[in-house]
């Protein structure tokens, strides 16, 4: 497909602070390659999985593309790139794939070294966008596919802090058994949980059970770590969860839908679809009585797209275009009450969170709206949630740019990581839900 869009001024500048390298050549290796990309044997999961979660599978040195190395140790850490056991929404095992990395520098704070787990937002659906592949390689070119680490400056600066980090890649993104259920809460959740199961057995790692936990997300990982906060006390409650960041979070699919559709970001419609039917394979009739060839062709050309390819070739693509008879992919969710019930279950904020929770959205996002967001933040307040909403006020296009969307993950980074690590250290804090009749 063609062009349709250059990528965002706020995206090139975070590829301009990144090395660029290329896809890694490799002599020999499994015979799974994803545009062009060669992925490495660990990533394909063995035939039988461990019973706990959160156990480990199999874990190698991670050369981390952006370290220093030193007397006393690489800075900012020592990464090490892991496989661990999780549940998926229908209740099957599923192996994970992710990155642990023990930081350099000291815990300044009481108590054992704190944990950070951090949730990716959204960086596609083929498996060589795995974040813990984009610790390796920040940017990756090589002619069929294009794809940013931009989760890295985060997980940078939170490893400055003293505390240790662990990435999910998520349920099928990197683990080349299934394709990454985009944006299934649950599927979500648990694998960030389990992330900070595993990150306790790394080899060499210094957190332990009684470290303090905290979540870090934004977008597609703001909507984690929302879900991953909701099923804490039902799923995890071994980790000892302190404080969720949830930055952008997607809480309403419905309305989100409606704001990506002929956005930049078009692409991850596709990824949606894609990561459903994959969990519920009975949707497939259903779904492809809707969709014309131009639409199912789009469906199996995003399944191996990073999110640069997808901006590149999708961005400002209307969904209409891939039906058979014009209609949205939302007028077609309205009419199939099988399509609308699978949104309904996704639906994030129908449980008070465990802990202290901090919302941010930025006021002029109208990609992943801001209303839907906002709506999180008031939601748990009726619920009697620890909530501290953050407006971020800056100035948007209002044509669902990208850029509406990822300044204010920028912007608002520096206090995001203060007020969780505020939280790792043990420092109390309050709500400030009565502020919510007042804020935008």
């Amino acid at each position: 497909m063609p062009m349709r869009r250059r990528l965002p001024a706020a995206a090139l500048a975070a590829v301009a602070i990144l090395s660029v390298q290329a896809a890694p050549a490799t002599a020999a290796g499994p015979a799974v390659v994803s545009r062009g990309v060669e992925i490495p044997a660990f990533y394909t999961p063995p035939a039988s999985l461990p019973a706990a979660d959160g156990a480990l599978i199999r874990t190698e040195p991670l050369p981390l593309a952006l370290s220093l190395p030193t007397i006393g140790g690489p800075l900012p850490g020592t990464a090490t790139r892991l496989m661990y056991k999780s549940t998926d929404s229908t209740g099957q095992p599923v192996a994970v794939t992710g990155a642990y990395i023990e930081p350099a520098a000291a815990w300044p704070g009481s108590g054992p070294r704190p944990l950070v787990a951090l949730a990716p937002g959204t960086m596609g659906q083929g498996d060589q966008c795995a974040a813990s592949m984009g610790l390796e390689h920040p940017v990756l070119l090589n002619g069929e596919t294009v794809s940013v680490g931009y989760e890295d400056l985060a997980v940078y600066r939170l490893l400055a802090s003293g505390a240790a980090v662990v990435v999910t890649d998520y349920v099928g993104l990197g683990a080349t058994d299934r394709l990454h259920t985009y944006v299934n809460r649950v599927d979500e959740a648990h694998a960030l949980l389990d992330a900070a199961r595993a990150a306790r057995s790394v080899p060499g790692a210094s957190v332990t059970a009684d470290s303090r936990v905290g979540l870090y997300g934004y977008s597609q990982g703001g909507g984690a770590t929302a879900a991953a906060a909701e099923l804490h006390a039902a799923y995890a409650p071994d980790v000892n969860l302190v404080g969720t960041y949830v930055g952008a979070p997607p809480a309403d699919l419905a309305e989100v839908i409606s704001g990506i559709d002929g956005s930049d970001l078009t692409g991850a419609l596709g990824w949606s679809l894609n990561g459903f039917l994959q969990t519920d394979p009975s949707l497939r009739p259903l779904t492809e009585a809707h969709l014309g060839s131009t639409g199912r062709a789009a469906l199996d050309d995003l399944s191996t797209m990073c999110v640069g390819d997808a901006l590149f070739a999708y961005g400002g693509t209307e969904s209409s275009a891939w039906t058979v008879d014009g209609s949205s992919l939302n007028d077609i969710i309205d009419a199939e009450p099988a399509l609308r019930a699978m949104l309904d279950a996704q639906r994030i904020g129908t449980v008070k969170p465990t802990g202290p929770v901090r919302v941010a959205t930025g006021t002029a996002d109208d990609v992943v709206p801001h209303g839907q967001a906002r709506g999180l933040a008031v939601d748990w307040c009726s619920k009697g949630g620890e909530v501290t909403y953050k407006p971020v006020i800056l100035p948007g296009g209002g044509d669902r740019a990208l850029t509406n969307h990822f300044l204010p993950l920028l912007a608002d980074q520096g206090d995001a990581i203060s007020w969780l690590t505020d939280r790792l250290a043990g420092r109390p804090t309050g709500s400030n839900c009565w502020t919510m009749p007042f804020q935008p």
